[in-house]
């Protein structure tokens, strides 16, 4: 598979889980998708990229979710 393709799905993967479970942090959207952390920051950075994700800090945590 193509990097591009890799980094779609695991994008489409992490979209899924932020649509249905809302704001979460890379942890635990790797927790979701069964990600390694480092292919959920890989896919973040690709919805980021497309202007689909917010950013957030919480309480000392960075928060991802979908823009509404």
């Amino acid at each position: 598979m193509k990097p591009e393709e890799v980094f779609g799905v695991n994008a489409g993967k992490v979209w899924n889980v932020l649509k249905t479970k809302g704001m979460l942090t890379a942890s635990q959207i790797s927790k979701e998708t069964g990600l390694k952390v480092t292919d959920v920051l890989g896919a973040l950075g690709w919805l980021g990229r497309e202007g689909k994700i917010e950013i957030l800090e919480e309480k000392k945590k960075i928060l991802y979710k979908l823009k509404e």
